[in-house]
């Protein structure tokens, strides 16, 4: 994070002891420049494997945040677009900061306040470490039914760090924090990055009336065994 602009530690610290949304709502003025907002080159890999499967009508970034992944959405979307977040604060500084005409919409995505087929494409970037395996599969049904027939709902999902290594440790060490927090501090802070595996999050997709298709985003490069470092899940609502 940058050292001048960003969240000092005891920010950080206050946010990671608030609720999920009330700690957004701390961090909003500074979150883009954190770590955790979704970097350049993933959305740039995202657009362009979407404008070979658009162009799409309307379009919703779900969990917006500050804004991150409405570019993409007016890069390959030909109709209105809308970002939907629960935290105030994160929507009021991407609000304050889009030229372009965005529906901002503060709501629960477990309950979402759209018609039915309201939506041609539905994106979000890195918010799913924030909903326990068992919410996973209502927040799916709750994309599809935004969504007409043939509409996708698109996300990037990372490879898996490999055991034992650096990466797979401070995963491992983040997520025993949080499991610690949580049990010990109220109100609960969830964010977990092993919970979201591949396998289980496609069964959910199928189960909620997706079919489901993976792209290697070849701009992020690929492991020493020629796996792709960053998948597209494309889900297609049937």
């Amino acid at each position: 994070m940058s050292a001048s602009q960003g969240p000092t530690l005891r920010e950080l610290a206050v946010q990671a002891l608030s609720s999920v949304e009330h700690g957004y709502d701390l961090l909003a003025p500074k979150f883009d420049h954190t770590p955790y907002r979704t970097p350049l080159p993933v959305l740039d890999a995202v657009t362009r494997t979407l404008r070979e499967l658009g162009p799409f009508g309307r379009g919703l970034d779900l969990c917006c945040g500050t804004g991150a992944g409405i570019p993409v959405l007016r890069a390959v979307c030909r109709e209105r677009v809308t970002g939907v977040d629960f935290s105030a604060g994160m929507l009021a500084v991407g609000r304050d900061r889009t030229h372009e005409t965005v529906d901002w919409i503060r709501a629960d995505v477990r309950a979402l306040p759209f018609a039915p087929a309201a939506f041609d494409l539905v994106v979000s970037f890195g918010a799913f470490g924030h909903f326990l395996p068992g919410e996973r599969p209502g927040m799916f049904s709750q994309v599809r039914s935004v969504l007409g027939p043939g509409g996708r709902f698109a996300f990037p999902v990372a490879a898996p760090a490999r055991p034992g290594s650096l990466g797979y440790w401070t995963l491992l060490g983040f997520d025993t924090a949080m499991r610690v927090r949580k049990a010990v501090w109220r109100p609960r802070f969830v964010m977990y990055y092993r919970d979201f595996r591949l396998a289980d999050v496609t069964r959910e997709l199928a189960d909620a009336g997706f079919r489901v298709d993976l792209y290697a985003l070849e701009e992020l490069g690929r492991r020493p065994d020629g796996s792709p470092r960053c998948r597209l899940v494309v889900a297609t609502a049937v």
